[in-house]
């Protein structure tokens, strides 16, 4: 923002403290006095810019240094990078509508797939790649490749381009994502953690979708080894994936934790809330506690009391318990992430690869 801008440059070989600077920038929040620090020390060449707000609550004069000195440490703390090519509006046009053909856009990003990838949403048919807000930039495209993301933006037909860039960035990389442990996580940083499903998921007020994962091996309800996961409104479809997790469900998760007050009245549960990116499935419960049925006539047998089982009360046939009802999934072992119109710029798509189990990307 201009009113606390920064800049920081260096031409020595990038140090492990500023290197680690910059992956800690991606994973908390950090001071603007570690990053001065931290550049004073290796003699970093620094500016800031603004006034820093009307108060200093607002903002700090120069704040920016903190991201300019994690840039300069990025190429020594992170070994995946992706591109993105931005096409910048002719300036007389900026704060008018963007006029870019929507379908051109469709057939640049079916060309480009999936080596260029969030150019769009083809479940809601929004065009992801063009911003909604004002500004300067009439699309970004990003992938893996910079030639082909040069390729897909010159087959977008718009308004006159004043100039293009291609930059490498982190985005689509989960540099933002460290491993956790339920119950030892904090707050304002990114995850990835793993669980089992401890309840049944709830669809809240506005749509979103609430589920609790405990911790491996917690049995307790307190809330202490509970993690509360959201999957927002706005990921749509994906909100459908977590409906369909049951109890027991054995699931990897990813996404920004947050630590929430109690609200009135509620005694216990859980007070983290993980903002779910991402999750994957290790292992499906499969079957489910249900009455007998009489193997003679077929039909539901009922209770014979407290402890003595099930009694056809036709046949006389009798069972000691409840037996295991195979049940029908929706979900099957793998990642399943929210949709390119919901995804955040750093979250790693799943057409990308690397991932540890079979992928079921979006598009």
């Amino acid at each position: 923002a201009p009113e606390d801008a920064g800049a920081a440059s260096s031409t020595s070989r990038i140090p492990d403290d500023v290197a680690d600077f910059a992956r800690r920038a991606l994973r908390r929040r950090l001071s603007l006095d570690e990053a001065l620090s931290i550049a004073d020390a290796r003699g970093y060449r620094h500016a800031a810019f603004g006034t820093g707000g009307e108060t200093g609550d607002e903002a700090v004069a120069g704040r920016g240094r903190i991201g300019a000195l994690a840039a300069v440490g990025a190429p020594a703390a992170f070994d995946d990078w992706t591109a993105e090519r931005i096409s910048y509006r002719e300036l007389d046009r900026c704060g008018t509508p963007r006029e870019v053909d929507v379908e051109s856009v469709f057939a640049a990003a079916d060309a480009g797939y999936p080596t260029v990838w969030d150019t769009v949403d083809r479940e809601t048919g929004a065009a992801v790649c063009v911003p909604n807000a004002p500004g300067p930039i009439l699309h970004g495209i990003r992938g893996d490749d910079p030639a082909a993301c040069r390729e897909v933006a010159e087959a977008v037909e718009s308004e006159p381009v004043e100039r293009a860039a291609t930059f490498l960035t982190n985005q689509g990389t989960d540099a933002h994502l460290a491993p956790g442990r339920i119950g030892d996580l904090r707050d304002g940083a990114g995850y990835r953690v793993a669980g089992a499903v401890a309840g049944e998921p709830e669809t809240k007020r506005g749509g979103h979708v609430h589920v609790d994962v405990a911790a491996p091996g917690e049995r307790s309800a307190g809330g202490g080894g509970r993690l509360r996961c959201v999957a927002f409104a706005p990921t749509g479809r994906f909100r459908d994936r977590v409906r369909a997790l049951r109890p027991g469900d054995r699931v990897t998760l990813c996404g920004e934790h947050e630590r929430r007050e109690r609200s009135a009245g509620e005694a216990e549960g859980p007070t983290a809330t993980l903002k779910l990116e991402k999750f994957a499935v290790r292992d499906l419960v499969r079957t489910e506690p249900a009455v007998p049925t009489c193997p003679d006539c077929g039909r539901s047998m009922s209770s014979a009391g407290r402890g003595q089982g099930y009694r056809c009360r036709d046949c006389g046939t009798d069972a000691p318990g409840k037996v295991a009802h195979e049940i029908d999934r929706e979900l099957e072992p793998g990642w399943y992430e929210v949709p390119p119109s919901a995804r955040r710029h750093v979250a790693k798509p799943l057409v990308r690869g690397g991932f540890d189990a079979p992928v079921h990307p979006e598009r």
